[in-house]
């Protein structure tokens, strides 16, 4: 952790939602006009795509059915470790993007699938903002969590996330359904190992859970939207949380627990407005005063 060059990372599986919590914070430091670093948790994957293709028959071959991006042996942890370390301590960096569809790729020249060269980083940003699998990771060797000085969980109850992943990647891309729960299938051991413990190191979670029957993910015929749903808001430490404040602007939410708030899902963006926003500014003034 660090006061001069704080760090913000959002932990959650693919298909879990991080992308949109990721959209209110760069709304967040686009008001307040602070220069973020952003980094994508998938570019510090080991392999590109056709190289994980290769590690995972490579894997399957030596009785290994279970090896997924969830897991350590193919992400490069040790680096996004040391990437933290080294900001947290200077600002600097090395950074770089996995560039997932020919959209992202074309400006690069490159193939999908593939990483750009890793690049320093800017010297100016104010502050570095990491969205992907292993924000919250730890083991023996490993504590990326310790890193963070705001950490947050997105975590929707499985079979919504299921839900998700489903219509994501065979919506947008073109992968059948039996593909893609062969992917849940395989992928489940590194969840249950690598990324749920990571939601019990979370300064806050927020836990999206539908409102209608989501029994049968294989079935449901689309997403469940906003409004059928309520997100649970959950805070590892609620001092200093102003929840008379937040109840009065949140209209329709309730207080369950001491340290937990539930909100209709169409509030969640608001939510978040309002419960980070201080936040932000708490750690960009303790490192204005630090210098």
């Amino acid at each position: 952790m660090s006061v001069k060059h704080p760090i913000v990372a959002i932990t959650g599986s693919s298909g879990a939602g991080t992308t949109t919590v990721m959209s209110s914070f760069r709304h967040i430091f686009r008001r307040e006009g602070f220069g973020a670093q952003i980094v994508e948790g998938d570019s510090f994957h080991r392999f590109n795509r056709m190289e994980m293709r290769a590690a995972m028959k490579d894997a399957e071959a030596a009785g290994n059915r279970n090896f997924s991006h969830f897991g350590p042996e193919a992400n490069l942890l040790p680096e996004l470790e040391g990437l933290f370390k080294s900001y947290g301590q200077s600002g600097q960096g090395k950074v770089r993007r996995y560039l997932h569809d020919v959209e992202e790729a074309a400006p690069y020249s490159q193939e999908p699938g593939t990483f750009t060269a890793w690049q320093d980083i800017d010297p100016k940003t104010e502050l570095m903002f990491y969205e992907g699998l292993h924000g919250g990771y730890a083991d023996s060797e490993i504590n990326v969590a310790a890193q963070v000085d705001l950490l947050v969980g997105v975590v929707p109850i499985v079979n919504l996330e299921w839900i998700q992943k489903l219509h994501r990647d065979q919506k947008m891309r073109g992968y059948s359904q039996e593909a893609v729960v062969e992917t849940l299938l395989r992928r489940m051991p590194d969840y249950v190992k690598h990324i749920m413990p990571q939601f019990s190191r979370t300064h806050v979670n927020f836990q999206r859970v539908p409102t209608v029957d989501t029994s049968n993910p294989l079935i449901a015929k689309d997403i469940p939207s906003a409004d059928e749903s309520m997100v649970v808001i959950r805070f590892a430490n609620p001092k200093g949380i102003d929840f008379p404040y937040l109840l009065s602007m949140l209209e329709g939410s309730m207080m369950t627990r001491p340290n937990t708030i539930v909100v209709p899902g169409g509030k969640m963006g608001l939510s978040m407005q309002l419960i980070f926003t201080p936040l932000i500014l708490r750690l960009m003034d303790q490192k204005r005063r630090s210098q």
